[in-house]
């Protein structure tokens, strides 16, 4: 049994390099494959699912089990050789590395380490058996976005595998810290969420490292809202929540949101939905 996925414009880039692939296959071995290797740039990614074999790596043996793992890159001769009586199953994906000199590197050393392993053979202690299915299942049926899921499946296997390589490592590299607007939404809308009834407009703005002023015209030009109409947008949605628990009297709910009182309460929300919270928690 054999399913191949071949001739399709199928790349992905991490750091400075672009990995083509020149094909996918999933193979169950009826029959050995003879000692063959790749050209300069080229690697392949061979995982055991399930059955047994024989591996002939360089001149070296290895007995291929479920899970083993083994990279054969630039110049690496090997051949297959399946166990007769429970012979083994393999995918593999043939990529095609191009270092780009003006793309700059993102995510660490992650296409240099797969770049300059060209044998490694080991179980794999990374699950890729879900990730080589995953890839399968996309190519096949092509839903929607399909091409956009093999790109990022495939950027998975190449982590997890160099992964494998390190046994662990904590990355030298990280992500940046986000730009400042960014920080302030995120500062605004946490606020608003978990301190909807106390935040003030001072309180607000000393989180943000705003004036008052600047503040307001932050929310006016980013929310298109005020303070005030923030704030009352989130106790309000609060407010129809509590309304539905009928163990929580108008009282008790008021006081949560930080309500002078039940009538003040009552008031605001009518304002605001144009229906008494009795009458809204009746109908609900």
């Amino acid at each position: 049994m054999r399913t191949a996925y071949t001739d399709l414009n199928i790349q992905t880039t991490i750091d400075d390099t672009t990995f083509y692939v020149l094909n996918i296959v999933f193979e169950c071995f009826l029959r050995s494959m003879p000692k063959h290797s790749h050209g300069n740039n080229s690697y392949e990614i061979h995982y055991i699912p399930y059955g047994h074999g024989t591996l002939n790596i360089n001149n070296q043996v290895y007995e291929a089990t479920p899970g083993s793992l083994y990279m054969t890159g630039p110049h690496v001769e090997h051949e297959q050789i399946p166990d007769k009586d429970d012979p083994m199953a393999e995918y593999c994906i043939y990529f095609k590395l191009q270092k780009n000199s003006s793309h700059k590197s993102s995510s660490g050393n992650t296409a240099a380490l797969f770049a300059a392993t060209h044998f490694w053979f080991g179980q794999d202690n990374q699950d890729l058996y879900p990730i080589m299915q995953q890839i399968f299942f996309e190519l096949e049926n092509k839903y929607t976005g399909y091409m956009i899921q093999v790109e990022s499946l495939l950027q998975q296997c190449i982590v997890k595998i160099v992964r494998n390589y390190e046994n662990k490592k904590e990355s030298d590299s990280h992500f940046t810290r986000s730009n400042l607007v960014d920080s302030k939404y995120l500062i605004v809308e946490e606020s608003f969420l978990y301190d909807y009834e106390t935040i003030t407009l001072e309180s607000l703005a000393k989180r943000l490292g705003l004036g008052i002023r600047q503040t307001e015209r932050f929310l006016k030009d980013y929310y298109g809202k005020t303070f005030t109409q923030k704030k009352t947008e989130a106790r309000m949605s609060m407010a129809k929540i509590f309304l539905n628990d009928k163990e929580l009297s108008i009282s008790e709910i008021a006081k949560r949101l930080n309500y002078s009182s039940a009538e003040h309460f009552a008031y605001a929300f009518k304002r605001y939905y144009g229906i008494s919270a009795s009458a809204y928690r009746k109908q609900s």
